[in-house]
């Protein structure tokens, strides 16, 4: 288990997190879904709405090694209280979904285990953001899982309402740089 100090995670030296697709929504995201305790604390809570990409870096870094990925699971935010829409706007830009939907494959070959959906942050507003080197994959169950299923009435949880979401920086500019 790490342990966090000043808000950053310690973990052993030498420590690399670079879990697969499958691992990420099988594991943790099942394991967050359903209210289960992870064993390693390495994937942060953060309001994507209130950060930038680049203040992200700090808050979800693992150890002190240099890092091109960050790991961290968000609630999805509605643009509007009854509407289906996710509101994706920071103080400085907004995320864009970009191309379509990968469907992620378990590698036993048991079948679509869900979903990865790639957005590019704009800075900026909509419709005139200018497009920066920060990407989001975004990834979903396909299924509602219980939220805690030892109990005898299981209560169910939309995992996509509570993503697993990996930032990475596409190529390295001025104002993104990796710390």
């Amino acid at each position: 288990m790490s342990i966090s100090v000043n808000g950053q995670s310690v973990v052993p030296p030498g420590f690399r997190f670079h879990p697969t697709e499958e691992e990420l929504l099988t594991y943790y995201l099942a394991k967050k879904v359903a209210s289960q305790r992870i064993d390693l604390d390495v994937i942060r809570d953060v309001d994507l709405n209130k950060l930038e990409p680049w203040d992200i870096q700090e808050r979800c870094r693992i150890g002190t090694g240099p890092q091109n990925d960050w790991y961290l699971f968000s609630h999805k935010d509605k643009k509007y209280p009854t509407g289906t829409r996710t509101n994706r706007a920071t103080a400085a830009g907004f995320w864009k979904a970009t191309g379509r939907d990968k469907a992620i494959y378990s590698a036993a070959g048991s079948g679509r285990i869900g979903m990865r959906k790639t957005l590019v942050f704009y800075k900026g507003r909509s419709p005139h953001g200018h497009k920066s080197d920060w990407i989001m994959h975004e990834y979903r169950l396909d299924d509602a899982a219980p939220v805690n299923p030892t109990a005898g009435e299981a209560t169910y949880y939309s995992s996509d309402s509570f993503p697993v979401c990996a930032l990475l920086v596409q190529s390295l500019s001025p104002d993104c740089t990796i710390l």
